[in-house]
């Protein structure tokens, strides 16, 4: 079954995109396909926006409908519908990549497996450039087991922390590390062991105590918890989190101290907020504005228009926050510390990352939401109740279940099949019986609603996700756990997906692959970084 009235699109060759990447101006590389398709391959700088949640994610990555946007898809025409429905809320300089990704490996480009590949590049060249001290697994284990003084600071977020971590270490988030450490330890001497679950976050936060100043000896622990794992050690499972410690007065005072100096070391730029006012209001450039501090300050009390972006995360993973190269990049924190040093690491990476100056940060003043795409309202249609939908059923209408392909595995209606939206014009369906769409996320029904009524599927109606309703409704809830087949699940990530699970094969081949990342890009790619050393080791 044809999609209705495809949009027409500006082609490019991937020579030509490569060229427009290594550009000054703003552009936004985006892979449109499903994130199991993006994770087994695609171009360095390019950023997943699957198709399936176009409408939400662009909203996100790409707020500002002036940027230019390169669409990439798998040769399969689904860059054709993205383009048809982001021109529809505003963005108008769109290109495609003509032939997708098979087109890039073509013209001799490098397709690169996994997630936050630019992050853990990145994190590889600190290392090197940088001299970060590493320790092994067997030497922290020997270090703990000697009974001296030892203090194991695990840089990842409360979730994670709690889902395995090593025995003995305490969760503080990155970019939380140069502002709590203070508290817990007093003396210098004390070796300070930086880990996250593999590399990137270990250098990064071993790194970030170094360029603060801290006299104590900071270390990388090597490989994270999977070469604790690796090494024959045990992990435990379940710790609950401490909350972080409370600032004193006089931790803010050394906190001030510190931003300030660190600020003037590097030479980090500050905007006030009169610059910061003129940006927002520029429709010709993109401005982000994040707020890297923990959730917990976030929720309390943060400008409109700024997203959280946690700085710990924000340098491991930024392409889930920032889609446009070239961009402006705006870190918000009233206590400076987090901003600056996320700042610090986000300009090493080729971002044009400022800081907000702490005394414009305070929250007790407005600041302008930068310009962004006009959303039109998602077309209204009708929704079915559980048992309305379960007497639909009995009288032959057609069921989909739109959501992740682990989660109709586990429970679905009996009767729904499992569809995914770049894909619905696979399916055999039946434009004379009723369709009712499911979905975990209620916005992936709605946009492939509006797909099938493109395809010529009148009145699709829609359920609201919920198991329990279902059942109360008298609709039967079933799993099948080999049902959609691995070969359909397009939207499920392989590679490596069980490192965490036990299987140290996959631990051997993620490291292997964040280790091996360098050797991978070509010159227009690590000319982005730079990471001279700035510390004697």
């Amino acid at each position: 079954m044809a999609f209705l009235n495809s949009a027409s699109p500006q082609y490019v060759t991937a020579a030509s995109v490569k060229k427009m990447l290594s550009g000054s101006g703003e552009i936004a590389f985006l892979d449109v396909r499903e994130h199991g398709q993006y994770g087994e391959g695609h171009p360095f700088f390019s950023v997943n926006c699957p198709y399936s949640q176009i409408e939400t994610v662009i909203a996100e990555i790409v707020p500002n409908p002036a940027a230019r946007v390169i669409l990439m898809d798998d040769g399969d025409g689904i860059s054709e519908r993205a383009a048809r429905q982001l021109n529809q809320i505003g963005y108008e300089t769109l290109f495609i990549l003509k032939g997708g990704a098979p087109a890039w490996a073509d013209a001799g480009y490098q397709l690169f497996k996994g997630v936050n590949v630019p992050s853990k590049a990145f994190g590889e060249l600190v290392e090197h450039d940088m001299g970060t001290p590493s320790l092994s697994p067997e030497e922290l284990k020997q270090r703990q087991e000697s009974g001296a003084p030892l203090a194991i600071f695990d840089g990842r977020t409360p979730g994670e922390y709690s889902k395995m971590n090593i025995p003995g270490a305490v969760c503080i988030p990155n970019a939380e590390l140069g502002l709590r450490i203070p508290s817990l330890i007093e003396d210098p001497s004390v070796p300070i062991v930086v880990n996250c679950a593999g590399r990137t976050r270990s250098i990064i936060g071993a790194q970030t105590l170094r360029e603060l100043g801290f006299k104590n000896p900071v270390l990388a622990l090597r490989n994270g918890t999977q070469g604790w794992q690796l090494a024959g050690f045990d992990l435990e499972y379940g710790t609950p989190w401490t909350p972080m410690p409370n600032l004193t007065a006089t931790d803010r005072q050394q906190t001030k101290q510190r931003y300030e100096a660190f600020v003037k070391s590097h030479a980090l730029p500050i905007v006030d907020a009169t610059t910061l006012t003129d940006w927002c209001q520029d429709e010709g450039r993109t401005t982000y504005l994040l707020d890297p501090r923990s959730k917990a300050e976030f929720d309390a009390g943060h400008y409109p228009g700024v997203r959280h972006a946690p700085g710990g995360q924000l340098v491991q993973a930024t392409d889930l926050w920032v889609g446009v190269r070239n961009a402006r990049l705006i870190l918000i924190d009233p206590l400076g510390i987090r901003a600056a040093t996320t700042c610090f690491w986000l300009r090493r990476m080729g971002h044009d990352a400022y800081i907000l100056d702490p005394q414009a940060a305070g929250l007790t003043s407005e600041i302008p939401v930068p310009h962004t795409a006009d959303r039109q309202e998602d077309t209204a249609f009708a929704t079915v109740s559980a048992h309305d939908a379960a007497a639909r059923i009995a009288d032959g209408a057609q069921v989909l279940d739109l959501s992740p392909s682990e989660t109709y595995r586990t429970a679905h209606i009996s009767q729904a099949r499992w569809a995914i939206r770049p894909r619905l014009d696979r399916l055999d369906i039946d434009p004379a019986r009723p369709v009712i769409l499911t979905a975990l996320d209620p916005s992936v029904a709605r946009n492939c609603a509006k797909d099938l009524v493109q395809m010529g599927i009148s009145a699709p109606l829609l359920l609201d996700y919920d198991p329990q309703s279902w059942r109360a409704g008298g609709l039967e809830i079933t799993s099948t756990p080999s049902d959609p087949p691995d070969s359909e699940r397009i939207d499920f990530l392989f590679f490596v997906h069980d490192r965490h699970d036990g299987s140290m094969e996959s631990a051997r081949r993620y490291l292997e692959w964040e280790t091996g990342l360098i050797a991978q890009m070509d010159e227009d790619e690590l000319s982005v970084f730079r990471c001279a050393a700035t510390t004697a080791a």
